[in-house]
């Protein structure tokens, strides 16, 4: 049998050995949720090697001809700036009010943490930070923004490990160029920018002060938002400064007593959006989302801040003017105007409607619309490159077709006044506009090769082919208008339209340049004589009212059935313009609204800031043009007694005399319904 003692000391040490046991799984545990913990914190803690080549999200900028800032393209509002550039006064504000030990600690301040513990224990939540500008760094570059002490200890090790692998001010540069800032700008160059209109390294200490104060809660201290607490957080950084020996008392407090001028909150009204939203488009499409937003593009472009501002304030005026006439509501007319440089290209303005913010769609490129005579100059150039001269003279009389959608199974087309004079001149006929005469005209030199002509100067849309094209009722954009006409002052030279000159990107790498090219499409002779007969549209016909102006330019007005849609396209030698206007809704202007009322006002209105104070050319005559004076109503050479007479321009090697009367019989040739008998 077991005695009493002995049964004593085994019970004893049975307790023993549960006890070490238990002692050993609570070890054991400890040690497992160590490692756990352990494998947490340091699983997956990313590499800091890529900071020496970092390359952070920042915003492309577009730039007009002049480099003036435009637009800017971002999903982080963030530019770079290096950190010599930066005053001292910025550091020793941020320095003073984030981390006044930033130059002596290794990354992580310990005494820093440990109050900030302290405060959470005592608060039983996270309460207080306590990081450093270094641990600031980690957290935005590589962790999340949850507030937890394992994250917290990963941000610590984190910023050991940058403060080992990068200098002081290195680690400085990474800060001021990524700490968020309050109203989308991140960084001390776009905050500086954002809040007051100019660049970091021009800021002053009651700025520095101010923005030094933003990285604690940036909506809470938003000067803009909530200006006394802004004040009074800036008198903290002050404070701080004050007491680190960066400044005297002196110091502080004529910073505190300095008024600080911000920048408008609101959003500056952009200049020309639907210029920017074409650069937008295009960059989008050829290099992508991330390349547009993020990699810091500088994109030049060829828009003239002064002619876009004229051709704004062109558009606006010139349709109020004809709300007023008509007494539509306002802002219901809708407009556009397009521009370029003759000689390269190069768009200089564009409008494509009254604001932007209420419709994106740009009437300059986008919208297709019948251009009514604005089309004849087409079939008058086809025509003198087939033969015919500014005298020839064709019978301005009645004519009529078959067309089984009339009542009577005839078409009769008319002249704008519904008058008929008879033998006309070519000039005459253009310059006045008479449809029944580039109605025969187009039957003489063929409806296909009319077609094939406008396609080579610049029409991309498809046309009608037949005789209706005369009268211009096939739809067409502003843009390609004015790019075909280009062809006349640009001595038979077609240009390509384009709106970036450049694209760098942040490391200066050229991504693309583009200059002007040229393609010889016209002989310059043949395209001399049409220029030349539409200065005379603009002396003494449909588009005299743009006479004013008072140099030489050439132009033609456009009037569709039903006054829809009027237009002007007008140039002097350098620059070229063009103006549509008319509703979206495609409905009448008004009975008196043709293209010489409702559009070449506004294109006059244009031209006369876009070319005021520079010089006045004349277009150059071409090799192979002669001048003869010729009777105005026959076309046939002067005489001493001849009353009027003109100079006439022909091709060298013909005369005036070749001008003979052309009688063309009437035809039905490739009519249809669709056909604009009051064009003008």
């Amino acid at each position: 049998m077991i005695s009493s003692n002995k049964k004593k000391r085994l019970k004893s040490s049975g307790f023993g050995i549960l006890f070490l046991l238990i002692i050993l799984s609570v070890v054991l545990l400890a040690f497992i949720a160590g490692s756990i913990t352990f494998y947490v914190i340091f699983k997956d803690l990313p590499s800091i090697a890529a900071l020496k080549d970092y390359r952070p999200s920042i915003a492309t900028r577009v730039y007009a001809d002049n480099k003036e800032i435009i637009e800017e393209f971002f999903l982080e509002d963030r530019k770079l700036i290096k950190l010599p550039d930066v005053p001292k006064v910025v550091i020793q504000a941020f320095v003073a009010a984030e981390d006044a030990r930033f130059y002596q600690h290794t990354g992580f301040d310990f005494l820093s943490m440990v109050r900030a513990f302290l405060k959470n224990v005592e608060a039983g939540r996270i309460v207080q930070g306590g990081s450093t500008i270094t641990q600031q760094v980690a957290k935005s570059l590589y962790l999340s923004s949850e507030r937890s002490y394992a994250r917290k200890i990963r941000e610590a090790i984190l910023a050991y490990k940058i403060d080992k692998y990068l200098t002081k001010d290195e680690i400085m540069n990474l800060y001021l160029n990524h700490i968020y800032l309050g109203h989308g700008t991140y960084g001390i160059e776009a905050a500086s920018e954002g809040y007051f209109g100019k660049s970091a390294k021009y800021l002053t200490l009651p700025e520095a002060s101010l923005l030094a104060g933003l990285p604690k809660a940036p909506s809470t201290y938003s000067p803009f938002l909530h200006f006394d607490k802004a004040r009074q957080r800036q008198a903290y950084v002050l404070d701080r400064m004050m007491e680190d020996g960066y400044i005297t008392r002196e110091e502080k407090d004529r910073a505190l007593a300095t008024h600080i001028k911000l920048k408008s909150i609101r959003p500056k009204e952009k200049i020309a959006p639907y210029f920017v939203e074409n650069v937008r488009r295009y960059v989008l499409e050829r290099y992508g989302s991330d390349v547009l937003y993020k990699e810091g593009l500088e994109i030049y472009t060829t828009l003239n801040i002064d002619m876009q501002k004229a051709a704004v304030e062109a558009v606006e005026r010139g349709l109020k003017e004809l709300e007023a006439r008509e007494k539509y509501d306002k802002a219901t007319v809708q407009g556009a105007l397009f521009s370029m440089d003759v000689r390269t290209g190069e768009i200089k303005a564009m409008v494509g409607g009254r604001d932007f913010k209420k419709s994106e769609f740009n009437r300059a490129t986008q919208a297709r619309r019948q251009p009514g005579s604005a089309f004849k100059p087409f079939i008058y150039t086809a025509a003198f490159d087939k033969g015919m001269t500014p005298s020839t003279r064709i019978m301005d009389a009645p004519i009529m077709f078959p067309d089984r959608s009339q009542p009577d199974g005839f078409w009769r087309p008319k002249n704008f006044d519904g008058k008929f004079n008879g033998p006309t001149t070519l000039r005459t006929a253009l310059v006045q506009s008479r449809n029944i005469i580039t109605i025969k005209l187009l039957q003489e030199i063929g409806v296909d090769y009319a077609a094939a002509y406008a396609t080579n100067m610049g029409i991309t849309s498809p046309l009608s082919k037949n005789l209706t094209m005369a009268l211009g009722t096939s739809a067409v954009t502003l843009q390609e208008m004015v790019t075909a006409y280009n062809v006349l002052p640009n001595q038979g030279k077609r240009v390509k339209p384009f709106f970036i000159k450049k694209i760098i990107d942040r490391t200066g790498h050229v991504f693309e340049e583009n200059q002007g090219k040229s393609e010889q499409v016209i002989d310059p002779r043949i395209a001399f004589m049409t220029s030349y007969v539409m200065q005379d549209v603009v002396e003494s016909g449909t588009g005299r009212r743009v006479k004013s102006i008072g140099r030489p330019v050439g132009g033609k007005t456009g009037t569709t059935d039903d006054v829809r849609d009027a237009w002007f396209i007008g140039f002097s030698p350098s620059l070229i313009a063009g103006v549509w206007v008319g509703f979206d809704q495609e409905r009448t202007l008004g009975k008196q609204e043709q293209g010489g009322r409702a559009a070449a006002p506004i294109w006059l209105y244009f031209m006369e800031k876009a070319l005021g104070g520079k010089p006045v050319e004349v277009f150059p005559v071409p090799d192979g043009i002669v001048f003869i004076k010729v009777d105005p109503h026959s076309g046939i050479p002067a005489t001493g007694s001849t009353h009027g007479a003109i100079f006439e321009c022909f091709l060298e090697g013909t005369t005036a005399s070749d001008a003979v009367p052309i009688e063309i019989e009437e035809s039905g040739e490739g009519l249809t319904k669709n056909h604009a008998d009051n064009a003008r």
